[in-house]
């Protein structure tokens, strides 16, 4: 069994009883202009009973969650008046509030055999009142940093009226070596770069892996024949086969539809690459263009209505939408430069893609019509975003010029604040965000 599945499949999640309603007014306003980051206090987690440095561990992991996402402030620990040495203990509002914490989070480890629990309160520090409902998260010692990333989740749902986003992972491609010799092999993380796992060994170049809907299963394109050809594998077993080929073609950029049915991707004969569709199941090959130009790059919409892809059709790479069966496209990028890698926010209200312009590449988005382009990065080479599951991060390749340069995995807010390169063990490359595990 791969530690990716022992993570997914041990993890078990409870919610408590709900404590007291309370009337809270602690929110942040995604939508203001300017965000000033929420000061919160979160005192090491208390142990109840064999914890050790899981009760540490787990709240460290969540202060750098929340503040990982520049929307909120941790007040150092050393600045705290108060200390929590019990879990239902009576919280004294005056001293958090003398330190200007708006927010205060406060827990209990118990551990036990092959069993961790954590529970956790949050409290609005000036109104006085703890927030809707206390909740306990339940697992095994190797998943103590998804219930951090649970509670972590819980916290910023609850103030920012968004969904969360820590407790996912990402595949990308690991790469190693010499760039006109470079290795690469697949891997999965956590979200935040820890806990890496990897999924294929170096023997040939793998580019482009996508999760499924579930996150169950990961399709990606592989030279292991010596062109580019599409690969699914199952992530709990790590089982690979070759998706149904097609004589004398070559295959790659494939992505899943809204259900997991449904492969969308490249396909090139005889010099012209088209975009096709097939259950993934194997058969059912359908095309859905039909041009003489290049058409790659596809991506669903949430609803499955409609396709995004990236065509040189108008004489440079742009912005294209069709519906789902194929059919009249429409461009949607009006901008100078080249469009890239169009990815389909999970909202829907989005379009996340790759620009070129005047020597410079960027990341940016645009609404599904083409209004509002905005580009939220500037660089040598940015290419390949990926949304996060709640569409307001994206995650993106970022190359840095010169014969040693390498490929680093950064994110950035869709706002274009908060820009963090992603901790890896080495160049890092096509990050592709899983959805929520469950």
């Amino acid at each position: 069994m791969s530690k990716f599945k022992s993570l997914t499949t041990a993890f078990l999640l409870g919610i408590l009883t709900a404590i007291q309603p309370a009337h809270a007014e602690l929110n942040l306003d995604l939508t203001a202009p300017v965000i000033e980051p929420m000061p919160f206090a979160i005192p090491d987690f208390v142990d109840e009973g064999g914890a050790g440095d899981y009760a540490q561990n787990i709240s460290r992991v969540i202060a750098a969650d929340l503040a990982g996402t520049g929307l909120f402030r941790e007040i150092p620990r050393e600045a705290h008046i108060s200390r929590i040495t019990s879990f239902d203990a009576p919280i004294a509002y005056n001293d958090w509030q003398a330190i200007n914490a708006q927010a205060l989070i406060t827990g209990a480890v118990q551990a036990s055999g092959d069993r961790i629990v954590v529970k956790f309160y949050l409290f609005d520090v000036f109104t006085g009142e703890p927030i809707d409902e206390g909740l306990q998260f339940a697992g095994t010692p190797a998943t103590w940093r998804r219930m951090a990333h649970k509670v972590a989740d819980t916290v910023y749902s609850r103030i920012t009226g968004e969904g969360g986003y820590f407790d996912s992972r990402v595949v990308y491609v690991a790469e190693s070596g010499p760039k006109n010799q470079r290795q690469k092999r697949l891997a999965v993380m956590d979200y935040d770069g820890a806990n890496t796992s990897y999924l294929t060994d170096s023997s040939s170049i793998v580019l482009a892996p996508r999760f499924s809907p579930s996150g169950s299963q990961i399709l990606f394109t592989s030279y292991a024949s010596g062109f580019p050809q599409i690969y699914l594998m199952d992530v709990g077993s790590l089982g690979v086969r070759q998706l149904e080929q097609q004589d004398g073609t070559m295959t790659f950029a494939p992505r899943f539809s809204p259900d997991g049915g449904t492969i969308v991707f490249s396909l090139e004969r005889g010099g012209n690459t088209d975009i096709y569709a097939m259950n993934v199941n194997g058969g059912g090959l359908r095309q859905l263009t039909n041009a003489p130009s290049i058409e790659t790059a596809p991506s669903f919409s949430p609803d499955g209505s409609q396709i995004v892809f990236e065509s040189d059709r108008s004489g440079s790479q742009q912005i294209y939408i069709m519906p789902a069966s194929g059919g009249e496209a429409q461009r949607v990028s009006s901008g100078q430069g080249k469009y890239s890698t169009p990815v389909w926010s999970p909202r829907g209200d989005m379009v996340a893609f790759t620009k070129q312009n005047q020597g410079r590449f960027h990341i940016g988005v645009m609404r599904v019509d083409g209004s509002e382009e905005r580009l939220l990065t500037s660089s040598f080479l940015d290419e390949g975003p990926t949304w996060a599951p709640n569409g307001r991060v994206i995650m993106f390749t970022r190359e840095s010029a010169g014969a040693g340069g390498s490929a680093q995995l950064f994110s950035v807010d869709i706002t274009g604040r908060n820009l963090r390169q992603i901790k890896t063990d080495g160049a890092a490359s096509d990050p592709a965000w899983s959805p929520l595990l469950k």
